[in-house]
């Protein structure tokens, strides 16, 4: 790795987690030039359903801090 990103990492490393995820989902969208347009509207599809079922249906969301604690323990 360059010295310039070795510089960048040091200096993002003391950015919030807020800033962070918008420059990490910034870095990943720069990755994905071309769209695929079908997956996109499956995505979108796919995403309402589910938001759909949890304000109106039969599912039930964890806490995030309880899903990755448990993530932590499955893969430590």
């Amino acid at each position: 790795m360059t010295e310039t990103a070795e510089k960048l990492k040091l200096e993002l490393s003391q950015l919030s987690a807020q800033e962070r995820a918008e420059i990490a989902h910034f870095l990943i969208q720069s990755l994905d030039a071309d769209v695929d347009n079908d997956v996109e509207g499956a995505w979108n599809t796919e995403l309402t359903k589910r938001l759909e079922d949890i304000h109106h249906g039969p599912v039930i969301g964890e806490p995030s801090n309880q899903v990755f604690s448990e993530l932590r323990e499955k893969y430590s």
